[in-house]
């Protein structure tokens, strides 16, 4: 991954974005008790960023295949930098709704240009890296999360914390782009018609509801793990952001290690032991008596999820004549989870409680391993799937 300067470049990032993930994870409690916040009401936030993707997702691809990877991404990663500042300013709940839109917006847009131009370097190096750049977008929800516990134990004004991050992230956009893979379309690429609402069909819908289950334990874990470890188990704040830290530790070491360990397992073998971690994950979560148990059971969250996600967008890169085209459709029906797994945590919680939450998507988890087969079917020719396909 590092042996390119794109590679490099679209490395960093990802972890930009990946910045955006742990800041505000770690800092849910701290937002919860400014703005007395139910579990239903985070839910409902987590539901208004969602939507605010799935509305920008399905066009995507046609803005990513036009302008070319690069130029989408230095736009886009900006524009998160931007909008991770707005929240702790919210002064109701309201307003702060109105935030996690355009916030939902330009995440669900940057993530097809992302993986876009992570296809396209894999494409210019002929190597597999996608599930290391996705390691280095894990590596940024821990860099944002441990930022986090230290400035909850400081008690620094997540005003200025949002905002130092935020900058980061538009910096590291800006500073990346130069190296980036991906111009506008030219030559016979340039007349594929790319449609101006992308739906996925056939086998991508399929994967698609694979990487469904892993991003709705995904979400359950990034946006719930601080407020379960606060609200449950009564922890402190700074505590309860070095449960998301973790998290995101076991998910960027199993990402890091997916380039070398999955040419070997196989694809299929890989996303079926990821499934078995994953409902185990929750499940231990779900029974936790105490704080370090339930650390750990975050812990095999992050490993259950880590390499699924980039073996489904790399396959369906480069399944199909346009990148943008096939990670686009396979975003707008895997990050239906986004809206779904607010929704159900939430409401699950609020009408039980975030262990029969846990629990919930414990059985969601187990479609991760059950559909593993499907990507066997998607892996002729791309680079990511050398090897793998049994």
């Amino acid at each position: 991954m590092l042996r390119s300067a794109a590679g490099r470049a679209t490395a960093i990032v990802f972890m930009a974005s990946g910045i955006l993930t742990g800041t505000l994870g770690s800092r849910w409690p701290w937002l919860a008790a400014r703005l007395h916040l139910s579990s239903a009401a985070v839910g409902a936030l987590g539901l208004a960023s969602t939507a605010g993707a799935l509305v920008t997702m399905p066009f995507a691809a046609r803005f990513v295949h036009r302008y070319g990877a690069r130029a989408a991404t230095l736009v886009l990663t900006v524009a998160t930098g931007v909008t991770l500042a707005l929240p702790p300013f919210a002064p109701g709940v309201v307003v702060l709704a109105v935030i996690f839109v355009p916030m939902g917006a330009v995440i669900g847009a940057g993530d097809n240009a992302l993986n876009t131009a992570g296809v396209e370097a894999e494409r210019k190096t002929g190597s597999t890296i996608m599930s290391g750049l996705h390691g280095m977008w894990s590596v940024g929800v821990l860099a944002g999360a441990l930022a986090g516990s230290l400035a909850a134990r400081a008690g620094l004004d997540p005003r200025i914390q949002f905002t130092a991050m935020g900058a980061l992230i538009a910096a590291s956009g800006l500073a990346s782009a130069p190296w980036l893979a991906g111009d506008p379309a030219s030559g016979p690429a340039a007349v594929i018609d790319v449609p101006k609402f992308v739906w996925p069909r056939g086998l991508v819908l399929l994967i698609g509801l694979v990487a469904f289950a892993a991003i709705f334990v995904e979400f359950a874990a990034s946006s719930w793990a601080a407020l379960f470890m606060h609200w449950t188990l009564h922890t402190t704040q700074a505590v309860a952001a070095l449960a998301t830290a973790v998290f995101a530790l076991a998910m960027a070491a199993g990402r890091l290690a997916g380039d070398y360990v999955v040419p070997r397992l196989g694809a299929v073998r890989s996303v079926r032991a990821c499934g078995v971690l994953g409902t185990a994950g929750c499940l231990v979560v779900a029974v936790a008596p105490g704080t370090w148990l339930a650390i750990t059971g975050f812990g095999l969250i992050g490993l259950g999820v880590s390499v699924v996600v980039p073996l489904v967008f790399a396959a369906a890169g480069h399944y199909g004549p346009s990148p943008a085209v096939g990670v686009a459709g396979v975003a707008t029906i895997s990050y239906g989870a986004g809206l779904a797994a607010p929704a159900m945590m939430g409401g699950v919680a609020d009408l039980a409680s975030l262990r029969v939450a846990f629990a919930l998507a414990a059985v969601i988890a187990v479609a991760i391993g059950a559909g593993a087969g499907l990507l066997a079917r998607t892996t002729a020719g791309a680079p990511v799937a050398a090897g793998a396909g049994r």
